[in-house]
């Protein structure tokens, strides 16, 4: 026979699950469980072991941030994700290593007050890099900050009602929402419902406050019911005598994302998220309850066919009084169950890969939940939502959604922003595009904004090319450890080429792709939702991965591997060319390269040899004689453009100069 003997040890701070060991008594040679390998159900990664042993993500970092050295030690490196940072180093030096760190706040639903704006602003010329990086989970990230100056930085943020406490970490992360100030019973209801759940699984043991304003507390008032859902123990999974009650002292296996939206709206990538959230209404707009989606997932690693981007999956729908037990409940889960040895696969979405949904629902209703879900209602068709240009909000003010290419505020458009949010008081929405929301506006000020906003080149979205708005690129190099080739540095030049090629091979301006650029297969910029994902794999080379749609609701595959920055135009031109020759009546080109199958499409590739070259035209619309033409190519060709590039770009940029300022 055999007995497993379960034996708790306790820390002495808090008399809470510190680690479990598991010993073996064996009696004949009949015992089912194998004792010569007892350590196994214990194995876990370095990173569990520096949260155990961390009291509450305290130790070591509290000592390390103090010495005088320009970096902090692993165990620190680790905890101090939990704080909302990350330890870099500029990549593009040569020699020794010029620590730094990287800060990324937390703003539920992409809310930015107007003080906490001016103070980013701020700190990122005064300890950053001068720039501001908007990120797609409707946060700032603020790059370049010395050590030194980490408690001067962190508090100023705390001081100005911001925080970065679980941006980063094996925690809840950021939760998303549509950014648009929409004076709407579904718009509010979602945004409430977001800010609800971020509050109920924002750490609540302290050690953020005592490590960057020595224990001083700056929180706000919640709702009793995020406070009641939070202390609820009727399934016996909540810590009760722990200052963690949910996390407790290992907090989750790895990171964990959700999002809130509306029917329709998905601004938000909804089937990207652990957990995915739709308000459902009645006929009225009464929000009534919620439907939800489970296991989503980006990050993956090259050449590892067992780890994957994975779409979220309908789970059931709750009333909406239970939306908070039901959130609390899917969490303790994931806590429980999630894999905590190998932190590849140590997402949701693994669990319930494994597991299948019909188990994961079990569990959830047997053990946690302790309720049965309700069939999934239906919804409409979604839609991609970039809320650019000026809008109504619905009580009387305007909003203004402005493009940002690859999210990153800096030079004039840094300063006019400032300008702006400052003579005119103006909170801020961060969207999970990375762009910016200017809300609150009274219709006397559009003129003014308008002008002020243009001359730095924040132009109305006519004026952007649509490749542009809708693409996206992760940081990447220089100071992202994990990168392996440029993202938002290459991005631009991309972007570029695919214009230059849709003009080569006849596609119309303003029809569009959906790009996403990554430097690895993270999955920042989530590139395996995209119908033109690039994701890096190799020094200035790219995987390309095809199939997805521009609402963003099916997931896209791996097509070609190694591919060199400088021969991306070898796999483009054939791609777009017979896209514009044999796509169907309004087929996108995501749903184009899925129809076709990749095997056709590599074929296409590997034949081609340039579009059929038509007889000399010129373009009458833009070229009145030969003479003009061909002086304009000639200027032309010393920008590596054609002629009809240059003359649209000054096309562009005269109407642009003539509408700012004007109204609508």
């Amino acid at each position: 026979m055999c007995i497993v003997i379960r034996l708790t040890l306790f820390t002495e701070e808090s008399l809470l699950e510190f680690s479990t060991l598991y010993f073996f008594v064996v009696a004949g040679d009949d015992c089912d469980d194998d004792p010569a390998k007892p350590e196994t159900a214990t194995k876990r990664s370095k990173v569990e072991i520096f949260k155990e042993q961390s009291n509450f993500i305290r130790y070591p970092l509290n000592e390390e941030i103090l010495t005088d050295a320009p970096n902090i030690n692993e165990a620190a490196t680790q905890l101090i994700k939990f704080h909302g940072s990350y330890q870099q180093y500029n990549r593009d030096e040569r020699g020794g290593r010029s620590y730094s760190f990287m800060l990324r706040t937390k703003n539920p639903c992409g809310k930015v007050s107007n003080q906490l704006y001016l103070t980013m602003d701020d700190l990122a010329d005064q300890f950053g890099i001068g720039t501001l990086r908007l990120t797609t989970r409707q946060t700032f990230q603020l790059h370049g900050v010395l050590k030194k100056d980490l408690k001067t930085v962190m508090g100023s943020i705390i001081r100005s009602m911001g925080s970065t406490l679980g941006a980063c970490g094996d925690l809840n992360r950021n939760v998303l929402a549509p950014a648009a100030p929409l004076v709407r019973k579904d718009y509010l209801f979602a945004q409430q419902t977001a800010e609800n759940i971020a509050a109920l699984l924002t750490p609540q043991s302290g050690f953020y406050y005592d490590v960057w304003v020595d224990g001083e507390q700056f929180l706000t008032a919640e709702p009793p019911e995020v406070t009641k859902a939070r202390n609820d123990n009727s399934n016996g999974k909540t810590f009760t005598d722990s200052p963690e009650p949910i996390y407790g002292t290992q907090f989750l296996p790895r990171k964990f994302k959700i999002a809130v939206t509306v029917p329709t709206d998905n601004s938000v990538d909804i089937l990207t998220n652990d957990i995915g959230v739709v308000v459902v209404t009645d006929d009225n707009g009464e929000p009534q309850g919620f439907n939800i989606y489970v296991g989503g997932g980006m990050g993956r690693t090259h050449r590892m066919e067992t780890t994957f981007a994975r779409l979220a999956e309908p789970l059931g729908y709750v009333p909406k009084e239970d939306i908070l037990k039901a959130i609390k409940s899917i969490v303790e889960v994931q806590r429980d169950h999630g894999r905590r040895d190998d932190r590849r696969y140590s997402r949701m979405k693994y669990l319930i890969s494994e597991w299948g949904i019909e188990k994961f629902r079990r569990e959830l209703e047997d053990n946690y939940y302790q309720k049965k879900f309700e069939p999934f209602r239906k919804l409409p068709e979604w839609e991609f939502k970039s809320y650019l240009g000026w809008h109504e909000q619905g009580d009387g003010s305007l909003f203004c959604g402005l493009h940002v290419d690859n999210g990153r505020i800096g030079g004039k458009m840094k300063t006019a922003l400032r300008e702006v949010i400052s003579k005119y008081n103006l909170s801020i929405r961060l969207t999970p595009n990375q762009n910016i929301i200017l809300c609150d506006i009274r219709n006397a000020w559009k003129r003014p904004i308008t002008t002020t906003l243009a001359q730095a080149g924040l132009l109305h979205p006519r004026y952007v090319d649509p490749l542009n708005q809708t693409a996206m690129a992760c940081p990447a190099f220089p100071l992202c450890p994990l990168a392996i080739t440029e993202a938002e540095r290459g991005i631009p030049d991309i972007l570029k080429r695919v214009r230059a090629v849709f003009e080569k091979v006849g596609l119309k301006y303003n029809e569009s792709v959906v790009i996403r650029v990554t430097g690895c297969p993270n999955g920042c910029a989530r590139p395996y939702m995209a119908e033109l994902g690039l994701v890096g794999d190799g020094p200035n080379s790219y995987q390309i991965w095809l199939g997805g749609t521009p609402n963003q609701t099916s997931i896209a595959k791996s097509f070609m591997n190694k591919v060199k920055v400088q021969d991306l135009e070898k796999v483009f031109e054939p791609l777009f060319y017979n896209w514009k020759r044999k796509r169907q009546a309004k087929e996108s080109f995501g749903d184009f390269t899925i129809r076709m199958g990749f095997e056709k499409l590599q074929e296409l590739v590997n034949k081609w040899e340039g579009p059929e070259v038509a007889p000399t035209r010129y373009n009458l619309k833009l070229f009145a004689d030969k003479e003009t033409y061909e002086a304009v190519d000639q200027l032309a060709k010393l920008q590596d453009k054609t002629a009809h590039q240059l003359a649209m770009d000054v096309i562009r940029n005269f109407v642009a100069s003539q509408q700012n300022g004007k109204s609508e």
